[in-house]
Order: structure tokens, then sequence, then C-alpha cells
């Protein structure tokens, strides 16, 4: 087509509008694929200022992740093509995925994914499409994650996220690989730091002012409680007569009762300086009254039992109201000032729980004992985290091996491997 002078200038002045025979075309770049689209406007002035600024539009939407090709050309036969994932904004999907989740997951960790998910929205753009994300824009939300953020708390975030995102696959609202780009961040091995013995005896003897102090420390040490589980204890979980301690719940920084982790309830036999410092304990809670506690189990079930807190803040507290249970934040503050006044080199609470691990592999105890002891689902991950313990003894472990071996042996006949005798 012949174009006029005038015509040819004002085409020159906007990129990406072009003639496609007697008709007006714009071009754009939208999924790395180049598209074009013909507006069926014949070539005038204003016609041409007015693809331009539809151009724009377009551009404008790809930009902020909103674009919507049925929508801008409801006519073209190209839409079709894009027709695959169904557009829908993530914060809208976000709050239907949430609410589905939440059935198989208690009020306290629907809280956490809202966090999670709420950080990863608002980086995304909550107004985004879900069918235009590229595992590119997931590969930049890691990086946007982790400059200001503990990488634990990052993976915590992905694989939130990751979640969600599947969700959004299988339901054809996105496209395929985006969950998968959710890749978590590979942490440095924090090995277990357990106590030494002349640790735990200054914890006990320069660190606790009081018994009780002393009996739960104690009792945390020799049982590789989770700092939860030992925060959550009642008076009826013990039983001094079979030496037995059932772990039956946990309670969680913001003062709520779950099952313990694993989702199943336990039985800890007692080595001898736990099962004193429980009755140290009990004796302290006599005239306790039991109290009425919910532990969730899902979402939409709980049960409601009553029970009496084995260690409570109200022992020691100088204040007329505080809570009757600890929580692990308040335990956390009172290990922290135990530790100082030992003068021994802070650690996390969860340690204790390390220390009882370690104390009982250097001592060549079973592994699936002390595996069911700690609650593990199976002895794997104690075989993971504590294999320098482990290595520590396996000079020792071939000749214990050998011994028992040849006090368990019935030979054959009287000569049988002599030479081996």
């Amino acid at each position: 087509m012949q174009l006029s002078n005038p015509l040819q200038t004002e085409l020159a002045k906007h990129k990406g509008v072009e003639i496609h025979g007697n008709s007006l075309r714009i071009t754009f770049m939208w999924r790395r694929m180049r598209c074009r689209e013909t507006l069926g406007l014949p070539v005038t002035k204003a016609n041409i200022r007015h693809a331009a600024q539809l151009r724009a539009a377009v551009l404008h939407d790809i930009k902020m992740g909103t674009f919507d090709y049925a929508r801008h050309f409801p006519e073209s036969k190209h839409a079709a093509n894009f027709s695959n994932t169904r557009n829908e904004r993530l914060k809208a999907l976000a709050e239907r995925y949430q609410a589905l989740k939440a059935v198989d997951i208690t009020p306290d960790t629907e809280s956490r994914y809202a966090t999670a998910m709420n950080v990863c929205l608002d980086l995304l753009g909550p107004d985004r499409l879900a069918s235009v994300l590229l595992p590119e824009d997931i590969q930049k939300l890691r990086v946007d994650l982790i400059e200001e953020r503990a990488t634990s708390t990052v993976n915590h975030y992905l694989a939130a996220l990751a979640g969600f995102l599947a969700w959004c696959e299988s339901n054809g609202y996105s496209r395929p690989g985006l969950a998968a780009a959710c890749t978590r961040f590979e942490m440095s091995d924090r090995e277990p730091d357990p106590l030494t013995q002349e640790e735990f005896d200054s914890l006990i003897t320069k660190g606790c002012l009081h018994r009780v102090d002393s009996a739960a420390i104690t009792l945390a040490v020799y049982t590789g409680l989770r700092p939860g589980e030992l925060c959550a204890l009642a008076c009826e979980d013990i039983n001094l007569d079979s030496g037995t301690l059932q772990i039956q719940r946990a309670i969680t920084s913001r003062g709520t009762f779950k099952l313990p982790k694993t989702g199943k309830p336990r039985t800890v036999m007692l080595l001898p300086p736990a099962l004193e410092a429980c009755r140290t304990l009990l004796q302290w809670a006599t005239g306790r009254k039991p109290l009425a506690v919910t532990v969730h189990l899902t979402r939409h079930e709980s049960r409601t039992v009553a029970i009496t807190p084995l260690l409570t803040p109200g022992t020691l507290a100088r204040k007329k109201q505080v809570n009757h249970w600890f929580v692990p934040t308040a335990w956390n503050t009172k290990w922290a000032a135990i530790q100082k006044r030992a003068e021994i080199r802070p650690r996390r609470p969860y340690q204790t729980r390390h220390t009882y691990a370690c104390w009982c592999l250097t001592a060549r105890g079973n592994l699936a004992f002390i595996s069911k002891q700690m609650g593990h689902k199976d002895f794997t991950m104690l075989v993971e985290v504590y294999a320098k313990w482990m290595d520590d003894e396996s000079p020792f472990e071939l000749e214990r091996i050998w011994k028992n071996i040849k006090k368990n042996r019935t030979p054959q006949s009287s000569t049988d491997f002599k030479a081996l005798g």
C-alpha cells in the first residue's frame, strides 16, 4: 500500500505499529513470543495514533503482569492459543487455596502459612495473573527473599509457595514448572552442640537457683524432649511406678496445644536422673488444680483434657498474674539466664535434646531404641544428624561385635573354628 508522506511520517513515530494489507497491525512480545494483531482499522493519522495507544496499553499490562489476551483481542484467533490456562489473579487464587488448605492444618500452622504467602505475593504482585507467571519470576523472588531473611525462613516461604503453585498448575490456572522453580536454598549443616558433663554440672550447681529449675534442666537433658513437649508436660503424664513419661502434646509459642511433631504420642522410658527429676517436680506440683486445655488435632478436630501443669511460671514468679504454662519463648528466656549464671557457652534450648542423643550414642545405645525415645519416625535422621558421635566410637565397635559373636556362637563341633578361638 502506497502511503502519503504525512502518513509515512506519522507511522515512523510509533514503534510496533505497521501496515498489513489495507489495515493497521500492532506487534509486541509476550511470553517470549512475537505477537501480531491486525486491528481492522484503515490507515489514517488518527487510527495510527489510536493503534499506538492500544499497543502502549498492552505493553503496560504485560509489564504489570495483568495482560489478558482475550480481553484485549476478543476476536483474535490467537487468543485460543493461550486459553489452556484460566485467567485468575494471584490474590484471589491464594484466598481460595488457603481456605482449602486450612482443612488439614491447625490454626497456628495456618497463620504461619498465611504470613509466608503474603510475603511472596507482595513481591510477585498480588494482582498479577497466574497464567503469565514464568519460572524466571520465581527465580527472581528467591533472590529478593534471601536478601534480608534467614535461610530457614526463606525455605519455609518457598515451601508454602510451592504448594500453592502446584495447586494452581493442577487446576489449570498457571503453566507447569512454577512449583519446581521454588528451589530451597542449601543450608550449612548445623552440627549438634551437646553439653559436656562439666557444663551440665555447672548448669545445675551454678545456673539454677531453685530445685524446680535444676529438675527441669535434668529432665530435658536426660529425656531429649523438644522444648514444646517439655513445656506442655502434665503431672498426669508421669508414671513413677513404671518409670515412664507419656508425651501426648506440645505447646506453641502462642500458647496453643497440638500433637507432638510426628503427630503421634510416645512413651519415654526414664533414666534414673530423669526419674528423680520427675519426683521433685511432682512434689512441687502438689496442690495445683487440673486445667482444661484444648489440644488441636486438625483444623476442625480437637479434644479437651483436664491436666495439671508440671512446669509453670507461677512457681518462682514475682508477679501475681502469670501464665499457667511455659511457652517455648518464655523457656528460651529462662534457659538463657541459667546459662549466663553457669558461665558456659550459650546454646539454644534444643541442644538439650542433642545432648541426650549424643550421650546415648557415645554410650553405645541401640539406634532403634534411642530413635523411639526421641520420637523420630525412624532412625535415618539419627544416623544423618549424629553420625559424628557414632564415628567416634567406631574403633571400639569391631572389638565389641567380635566379643558378642564369640560369646553367642554355638560351634558345630568341638574342633569348629579353633583357629578363630
